[in-house]
């Protein structure tokens, strides 16, 4: 998708509280992938963004939404972020999929004294000692997924596993989430190319190394081509993955090779809560798809952003912030609150892809993985 920039504006409604009426909106930057093979990422996390804004009538108005694609790319997001907050002069910053272009921007974002809410990703570098009173991740510590995952394979009775993941910060942060949880023995540990799409050396590994299962984590496109060539490739060794790897996004191009495929989550479509029976039937609806988790966590970030303004105006730092704190929405996930680093304590759970009486590819709970999981990185973390 070749959509470079996309301006949504509006303005403070009478109707709304009165601090918001007083205030001039919030203006925010949207930094996220639109083309290339993580478009499908940043168009979801758009999609859900600008739905939930819709869906909040007036309130909604009063964020004046500017979204760039980033084009997967560390310093294009640093020119785009530049631009944001010098010459566009937002507010807050929000929509980046890949952990290594949130290395790039969010660390000199927060020191611009701008805020920064994440939709996704939330490497453990800013978890710990590198956390900021003025970032929050919405989704999840990037380890979240990967260990229940681990956990999963213990209870599933698997004692090897052959684990592999992308070469980059989240990528390194899944391998350490699946690992300690599991318990078993990792046969082999590999680290694939950002990017890649030939997997044939990995698989031939695989097959060859006497695993009872292989977790892997490979987001977008490269996930699509690794199940692909996996199942082409007749091995019958179990797949484990993270909700990424089978996320809504990948599994109409991947088909039925994705069938019965266990995989965490922290949400999903059938999750039991209005707010989420809300948000999957109104995103269906609106964009004709079912929605993934990029699209659940940039709708909740939005709600969230939503809440604050409702109760702090954001010029007053201190006062926007314990708003945000406070979490006061309708979460998609049914229970969610921050910890003391500012990422979510929630529920992860294992699912399975399923396909619909309408020949849909989805994802079912079929147990809960974690309850009430933080992160390992919480305690590291002096604000």
């Amino acid at each position: 998708m070749k959509l470079k920039s996309l301006l949504v504006s509006g303005i403070a409604a009478l109707a709304l509280a009165p601090v918001l009426a007083q205030a001039e909106g919030v203006k925010v930057g949207m930094i996220t992938t639109l083309s290339g093979g993580g478009a499908g990422l940043g168009v979801d996390t758009r999609d859900g963004f600008l739905l939930a804004l819709k869906n909040a009538g007036e309130a909604g108005k009063a964020v004046e939404l500017i979204i760039e694609d980033d084009q997967q790319k560390p310093d294009i997001a640093v020119q785009i972020a530049d631009k944001m907050i010098q010459s566009d002069e937002v507010d807050l910053l929000t929509g980046i999929v890949w952990s290594n272009l949130a290395m790039a921007v969010v660390p000199a974002a927060v020191a611009q004294e701008k805020f920064y809410l994440s939709t996704n990703a939330a490497p453990s570098a800013l978890a710990g000692a590198g956390c900021n009173p003025k970032y929050f991740s919405v989704s999840y510590q990037n380890d979240n997924l990967h260990e229940a995952a681990g956990a999963y394979a213990n209870q599933a009775g698997y004692g090897k596993a052959f684990i592999m993941a992308p070469n980059y910060p989240a990528g390194i942060d899944s391998l350490t989430g699946f690992k300690r949880f599991y318990e078993g023995e990792v046969v082999n540990e590999l680290y694939t190319q950002v990017g890649q799409t030939d997997f044939a050396g990995e698989i031939a590994q695989i097959k060859a190394s006497g695993a009872d299962t292989v977790f892997f984590f490979q987001p977008g496109g490269m996930g699509i081509a690794f199940i692909k060539q996996y199942a082409e490739s007749g091995s019958e060794i179990p797949l484990i993955g993270p909700g990424f790897s089978f996320s809504q996004d990948v599994l109409p191009a991947v088909g039925d090779a994705a069938l019965g495929a266990k995989n965490s989550g922290n949400w999903s479509p059938d999750l039991e809560n209005e707010a989420n029976k809300a948000f999957v039937a109104g995103f269906e609806a609106e964009y004709g798809r079912l929605p993934s988790l990029y699209a659940a966590y940039a709708y909740d970030t939005a709600n969230l952003l939503l809440s604050a303004m409702a109760k702090a105006d954001i010029n007053d730092a201190d006062a926007f912030r314990a708003a945000l704190k406070e979490a006061d929405f309708a979460t998609v996930r049914g229970k969610f609150s921050f910890g003391p680093n500012q990422h979510p304590i929630q529920d992860i759970y294992m699912r399975e892809v399923i396909k619909r009486e309408d020949g849909t590819l989805t994802n079912r709970i079929i147990d809960k993985a974690l309850e009430d999981r933080s992160d390992a990185y919480a305690a590291e973390c002096q604000m």
